[in-house]
């Protein structure tokens, strides 16, 4: 699971063009949104995307995709689950 945090950290990065931002400074289970990293929704759905095209995963637009991106952690956890199916 952890190669899978750093993974999704890099992704982050990639996808939201952080610049200054190294996995390392991103806490595993810090909240992505407003506390923590900062994410708005403009990140969240380029972070959606990104996932989507690099896991092969279909997000969808519930209540639940709210507590997958809670974290870092929240989102592998949901990335390792959606993969096994």
């Amino acid at each position: 699971m952890q190669e899978l945090e750093g993974q999704i950290k890099d992704l982050i990065i990639e996808a939201l063009n952080l610049e200054d931002v190294t996995a390392a400074d991103i806490d595993t289970d810090a909240p992505l949104f407003v506390e923590g990293l900062g994410l708005d929704s403009i990140d969240a759905l380029e972070l959606g995307l990104a996932i989507q095209k690099r896991y092969g995963i279909v997000m969808g637009q519930s209540q639940q995709v709210r507590e997958h991106f809670r974290s870092v952690r929240s989102l592998a956890a949901f990335v390792a689950e959606t993969r096994q199916r």
